[in-house]
């Protein structure tokens, strides 16, 4: 991320001390929040490789050298703990994760100015170029947009890129904040952080790994086989720090649960497996998980994902509660995505008591009890200008 303000900027500090960066968290510590942001590089390692982090307060702005030699960022390890100063980020699950593998402790408390702006109106997932032109007025610099930042030295255009991401946070936050305490929307934001706040967010469970490739079947031993195999995967792309990707793809895992290789020519059979990968270290490892799975009891093997049964949804019926939900996100100013899912709207169409998110708090009363009324017969959907709205039923 990077943009370039209209008005000028002080130009930002370089830390690359251990000084330096005790002395800039000290003063942050003063401030009531601080914007941060990360540059990071991920292609060809499992684990994200830190390379520079901005930080800034309401009257300065600094870049962190996080490969500068012999840097300890206990400082900021400090400062990002520090329940009495709001951090800021922008889209914070990525940046999070890093500071959580730094620190073991998710930076608390936190805001994410993009789940705020979806519940201000802006939009599911609303970028932060779009937040920029918005509510900081400022363009887009695009120059160092695919930097790679693990290089040295940092040039000062990198540098400037860098320091303008914390620096136009940090007018986002206000122009946010103002307006959701204005509509007394803050509450709603809080719960959407909550999820944010929890390190297992951030945390990959290898034995739950295979539910990520949803496979299309209820054999039990083929899925046995799919979970090992996948938290193998995802333990061996630890152990050695490259993509899980680029270890084994997701075909080729579903592909071996499927056959079941028993030694390495079986396994070199596989899509994307080659002789030199099933002979060696990786390759014995994997057959071995694959082999282990056989062996264990059915009461051991995970179960099938459930299928809810019944009924399908009717798609007008579920189409009608996609129009209301369109409505009710235009008349409230809010994202739909923070109202209802797709599968929120499949199984209001067709449970008569479903436990969602739309059906509690602040959701049942902007969309989930209009969707129950609607669902009953009890109102109708009609045009008024240029505006769906509701119609009492006759």
């Amino acid at each position: 991320m990077s943009r370039r303000s209209p008005e000028a900027e002080p130009i930002p500090a370089l830390v690359t001390t251990t000084e330096a960066l005790a002395a800039l968290c000290e003063r942050l510590r003063q401030e009531s929040f601080v914007t941060v942001d990360t540059e990071f590089m991920r292609e060809r390692t499992y684990w994200p490789e830190l390379c520079v982090i901005q930080l800034g307060g309401e009257r300065e702005t600094a870049v962190v050298d996080a490969l500068a030699p012999d840097l300890d960022l206990a400082p900021l390890g400090a400062l990002l703990a520090d329940p009495e100063v709001v951090k800021v980020f922008h889209a914070a699950r990525q940046d999070v994760e890093i500071f959580l593998l730094k620190f073991d402790a998710v930076p608390a408390p936190l805001f994410d100015t993009q789940v705020a702006a979806m519940v201000a109106g802006f939009g599911d997932q609303v970028s932060y170029d779009q937040l920029c032109r918005s509510l900081a007025n400022a363009q887009i610099d695009k120059a160092h947009r695919f930097s790679d930042w693990a290089a040295r030295p940092l040039s000062a255009s990198q540098i400037a890129y860098a320091a303008a991401d914390v620096t136009h946070l940090r007018r986002i936050y206000v122009a946010l904040r103002e307006r959701l305490e204005r509509e007394g929307r803050l509450e709603w934001v809080g719960e959407e952080m909550a999820v944010l706040d929890r390190p297992e967010t951030y945390r990959v469970d290898p034995e739950t790994a295979w539910e990520r490739l949803r496979p299309r079947t209820t054999n039990r031993r083929f899925l046995g086989l799919l979970q090992a195999a996948a938290a193998w995967r995802e333990r061996e792309a630890q152990r050695i720090n490259i993509p899980r990707q680029r270890l084994v793809k997701d075909e080729t895992l579903l592909e071996l649960a499927a056959t079941g290789p028993e030694n390495p020519a079986d396994l070199a059979r596989a899509r994307g497996i080659s002789e030199g990968f099933a002979k060696g270290r990786s390759g014995a490892g994997l057959i071995a998980a694959i082999k282990a799975a056989k062996a264990l009891p059915d009461s051991a093997l995970p179960e099938a994902p459930k299928d809810r049964g019944g009924p399908s949804p009717s798609p007008a019926l579920v189409a009608l509660l996609k129009v209301l939900l369109a409505a009710k996100s235009e008349e409230h100013h809010v994202a739909p995505k923070l109202l209802a899912n797709s599968e929120d709207l499949d199984r209001l169409a067709t449970e008569a008591d479903p436990d969602l998110p739309a059906l509690h708090g602040w959701r049942r009363e902007v969309f989930g009890e209009a969707a129950l009324a609607l669902k009953a017969g009890k109102v109708a959907l009609g045009v008024e200008g240029r505006r769906i709205r509701l119609i009492a039923a006759r």
